[in-house]
């Protein structure tokens, strides 16, 4: 059992307490975060003269060849290491003797395991970015090939108005560009290194942290000690962001689940992002969508584990934070699949322009405007309501749609309808004349489409 500690143990731990102990199996996966973040430790230390050039160079050719064996599968990280700290610097000592025992001068575990998770987040909030950038262009064609796919839009899960395909994909942009915006804004605060805070209480060495900081790519230091080593926030803010993205997938989602059902039959989701039933050959299942709205309660489960974790922890350090890596390891991962799996769902996936079309007819979207043209006529609003509803009533008894009502069965209801009320209702008239930013008409989504693609070339 390889240890950065015991010197003040007489007895060998037990082997039970050790493995519950270790973190080897899941920390591995910052192995490049902790190496680079030493090479840049060990250049601070040779330039403050704690360290000469000679073992400066010993130390840096060390982790460098490391690091090369681990990428190309030459070197294995095995459970016979407490944790990737221990890994790297035993691998080391191996390797280069004792100037490898020189790596630890000035910092604990403590702070070194809280840059590696900064780092290794900070990699992945880019990775994640990109990943929704994709998405973000998939929604952006959608919406510039649907400007005239007319839909119901739908309140309570009920028809309310007509809208586009264009207007409602509109929606999921403004909800993924804020995903993109917290994830830049947690970026941007997390971005400060904890290194050289030691334990809890930095060290007596003469530490040049701002030139470390800078080697590593973040702004600056952080301005204490006690903060450096047990502050998660960075986590709890990204588990957070994470989980309003899952959300958005999800909603997303259960959207795509209910129309591809038989009732709507608005998409055809593409063969190979559905499954079939093993008993029932006519079945075509939304898995894909079923799964992202399942895993939606697994991150947001990484969240509150989180959470309640760090919500009883006296400063500084404590063994609980151990904890952090696997729930925001596993959170990541779902994120990344989903975000992926369902941007290829969503290029793959047919919309039945027709089907959306008639369904709006069909659930009276138009009757607002049918009010709207009698309060035109000077019809007070109140009775202009009363008589669409009317009007409604009479539809829903034949079967029939608002357009497809004869204009005398209009007129015995109100005289004040007359042969443009048909112009007045129909989709399309509906939707343009909704010219009002953030609305469904044809001019606003235009001028709408050039600010998502500006705003997308300056992503």
């Amino acid at each position: 059992m390889a240890q950065l500690w015991g010197g003040r143990f007489t007895k060998e731990t037990d082997q039970l307490v050790y493995k519950f102990n270790a973190s080897i199996a899941f920390d591995k996966r910052f192995y490049a975060q902790d190496i680079k973040g030493s090479i840049a430790h060990v250049m601070m230390l040779a330039k403050q003269g704690i360290l000469n050039d000679i073992e400066k160079e010993k130390i840096i050719t060390g982790l460098t060849g490391i690091l090369d064996d681990v990428t190309q599968g030459r070197l294995k990280i095995t459970d016979q290491y407490e944790d990737i700290h221990s890994f790297v610097e035993a691998t080391l000592i191996d390797r280069i003797g004792s100037t490898g025992k020189k790596l630890h001068t000035g910092r604990s575990r403590n702070d070194q395991v809280a840059l590696d998770m900064k780092m290794y987040i900070r990699d992945e909030i880019l990775i994640l970015d990109n990943i929704l950038k994709n998405l973000l262009y998939a929604v952006i064609g959608i919406m510039e090939d649907n400007l005239d796919t007319y839909m119901p839009g739908f309140t309570h899960l009920q028809k309310a108005q007509p809208i586009t395909l264009a207007h409602h994909m509109g929606a999921y942009f403004e909800m993924f560009r804020r995903d993109h915006e917290r994830l830049l804004d947690i970026y941007k605060r997390m971005n400060t290194c904890p290194l050289g805070s030691g334990a809890l209480a930095g060290t007596t060495y003469p530490l040049d942290r701002e030139y470390t900081a800078k080697l590593l790519g973040f702004d600056g230091p952080t301005f204490n000690s006690i903060d450096g080593v047990s502050d998660r926030d960075y986590l709890l803010e990204l588990l957070s962001a994470l989980s309003i993205i899952m959300m958005h997938l999800s909603r997303f989602s259960e959207e795509i689940i209910i129309w591809n059902s038989n009732e709507y039959q608005f998409v055809e989701i593409d063969d190979a992002f559905s499954t079939g039933s093993s008993i029932m050959p006519q079945k075509k299942n939304p898995d894909i969508a079923e799964l992202v709205r399942g895993k939606t309660g697994r991150v947001y489960g990484a969240l509150n584990a989180l959470l309640t974790t760090m919500k009883g922890l006296p400063l500084a350090y404590n063994k609980d934070m151990q904890e952090d890596k696997e729930w925001a390891f596993d959170a990541i991962d779902n994120v990344k699949g989903c975000l992926t799996l369902f941007e290829g769902m969503l290029r793959s996936m047919q919309f039945k322009k027709d089907r959306m079309e008639a369904s709006a007819k069909q659930g009276f979207t138009n009757a607002t405007d049918a009010a709207d043209y009698l309060v035109n006529h000077g019809v007070p609003f109140r009775d202009a309501h009363g008589i669409v509803g009317q009007l409604v009533l009479l539809c829903m008894e034949r079967g029939t749609a608002l357009d497809d009502l004869p204009l005398s069965e209009y007129q015995k209801i109100s005289p004040v309808f007359k042969e443009d009320i048909f112009e007045a209702i129909k989709l399309k008239n509906c939707v343009d004349r909704r010219i009002t930013t953030g609305a469904p008409g044809l001019l606003s989504m235009k001028e709408a489409l050039l600010v998502y693609r500006r705003y997308m070339e300056e992503y």
